[in-house]
């Protein structure tokens, strides 16, 4: 008769195990941690002021010599006001997002501006809705 094979491989010592397994948990929490930053550093590039056009850079830099704009220090008292202000707002925005397409390589470019009309078409239809609602 044969001894019976154990399928159990040897193992070190528990402390050994122990250590092993934190060491390797560290690691890979770790590289975890270092693959978002990576990730939110290229996001980050996406947005930034070199993505606006020289145009509105000059406009922008035009408002910013006759000091801070009013909305930002006082609300807008009428439902016209607001719905002005909302629409300068979406307006740079759009701007602003078809300066970050025209960073990307041309295959991405068009998809990029029709996405960046689309989310303004979006936003210009809710503040019609909220006009006619009457505020």
């Amino acid at each position: 008769m044969s001894k019976p094979v154990s399928s159990a491989m040897p193992s070190a010592s528990p402390p050994a195990t122990s250590q092993l397994t934190r060491s390797l948990r560290a690691a890979i929490v770790a590289a975890g941690l270092a693959g978002m930053a990576l990730a939110q550093a290229q996001n980050a590039q996406t947005s930034t002021d070199s993505n606006v056009p020289a145009a509105t850079a000059r406009q922008q830099a035009a408002e910013i010599a006759r000091g801070d704009p009013a909305r930002w220090s006082r609300a807008d008292v009428t439902a016209e006001a607001r719905l002005r202000t909302l629409r300068k707002e979406m307006g740079a925005a759009l701007q602003e997002a078809k300066g970050a397409c025209r960073a990307l390589p041309a295959a991405e470019r068009n998809a990029c501006n029709k996405e960046a009309q689309a989310n303004y078409q979006k936003d210009m239809a809710g503040t019609r809705a909220q006009a006619a609602a009457g505020g």
